[in-house]
């Protein structure tokens, strides 16, 4: 098999006089491995001449009358390589599929464009899709620490905690809904001071306002659900946390039901329709967000009203969100892991604080659930699909 390389040399050019740093491309022949094909290396390269190179007219000579003639004048080091250096690698963790995260995955592939990073060509993207099951992460970070990948990408909170315990060298860029100064990740938002930094993306900041969109899109629902996952502790303990906070002060009554499972997330809506639940809140979690599909069918089955943190969730029927812009996060991720590749310091990168929030409503939903939208909830929403 042939094979392509390139060929540095610092020298003084024996028919110019002019000392260079030349890069030469190299061909070398399978059928006569002593045979190189060279273009001619001499040239003036500030300007437009080109000093003829009699040695190396046809394109091609013996690999010793090559080394010959570059030999003529004084020493010079030489650095040769038979194959291009590999890509660095970033591992993406992300819990759900890649199915439901199409959008974040293509933001986050914008942030590497714009920093200077083509997936396939100057970086390798590894997608780990955990669709809620954690069991594998050990074995998958010991994988990535064996391997000593150039970046770790964890949007989330269960990925990244499990990240920073994986590794103290391998950079971290997270993106999780809580404080990452309370999770354990970093030192500070200023100076994370460690191997990671990325961006909080403000769950807990919005789980009242979430709560307050719902009651008011249904001002009469009275009881109110909130489904949590119990795989991801943090997230499901601040979201009821938040909740039962915001609800005493508007007079609502609180039960939380946790899933993991699609049977699970079945049995849920049964104990709903046994205890009569007027609307319905869902964390904000990328679980739930890989089953919208099976929210959708099911709360239309039951016409339950209900709000979620993620857009997608409210594109596959769902009846409104309010959260962060997910793919303007996944965005940020990709910038912080390509000047991460480029040589910046996860110590130096302060946290990033999510600044792009939307509320989006299917009216087409709310019309099947037999709801009038309010004037003052159409009036703030950014978008409303029809």
């Amino acid at each position: 098999m042939s094979q392509s390389g390139h060929l540095s040399l610092h020298c003084t050019c024996p028919l110019s006089g002019v000392r260079r740093t030349y890069r030469f491309a190299l061909h070398m022949s399978a059928s006569d491995p002593k045979r190189t094909s060279a273009a001619c290396p001499f040239k003036e390269l500030n300007g437009p001449s080109t000093i003829a190179c009699p040695e190396l007219s046809g394109g091609a000579m013996r690999r010793r009358e090559f080394i010959k003639v570059i030999a003529g004048s004084a020493a010079w080091p030489l650095t040769a390589t038979a194959q291009q250096q590999p890509s660095p690698v970033v591992a993406f963790i992300r819990d759900g599929s890649a199915k439901s995260n199409a959008r974040g995955e293509a933001g986050f592939r914008k942030g590497l464009n714009e920093a200077g990073f083509i997936e396939g060509q100057n970086v390798t993207v590894e997608y780990h899709w955990l669709e809620g099951k954690y069991d594998g992460l050990p074995a998958l970070l010991a994988d990535l620490v064996r391997r000593n990948v150039s970046v770790i990408a964890t949007p989330g909170n269960v990925p990244t905690r499990a990240a920073k315990d994986a590794t103290a060298s391998i950079p971290i860029v997270f993106g999780v809904g809580e404080d990452p100064v309370e999770l354990g990740v970093v030192a500070s938002l200023a100076k994370p001071g460690g191997n990671a930094t990325g961006i909080n993306f403000l769950v807990g900041e919005v789980t009242a306002k979430r709560l307050r969109l719902l009651h008011d899109m249904v001002p009469g629902a009275v009881r109110i659900v909130v489904l949590l996952n119990p795989g991801n502790v943090v997230v499901a303990d601040s979201t009821l946390r938040e909740v039962q906070k915001a609800a005493a002060a508007m007079g609502l009554q609180i039960h939380s039901i946790k899933a993991t499972t699609t049977s699970e997330i079945d049995a849920a809506f049964d104990t709903m329709r046994n205890e009569r639940a007027d609307a319905l809140f869902v964390a904000a979690d990328g679980l739930f967000t890989s089953r919208r599909a099976q929210l959708a069918t099911l709360t239309a089955r039951d016409r339950i009203p209900a709000i979620y943190a993620i857009r997608e969730i409210v594109e596959t029927g769902g009846l409104m969100s309010y959260g962060t812009d997910l793919t303007d996060m996944f965005r940020q991720l990709g910038i912080y892991s390509g000047s991460i590749l480029k040589g910046a310091k996860p110590a130096d990168m302060p946290v990033l604080q999510s600044t792009k929030f939307e509320f989006v409503i299917n009216a087409t939903t709310a019309k099947a659930l037999g709801l009038t939208i309010p004037a003052g909830v159409i009036s703030i929403a950014d978008e409303v699909i029809e």
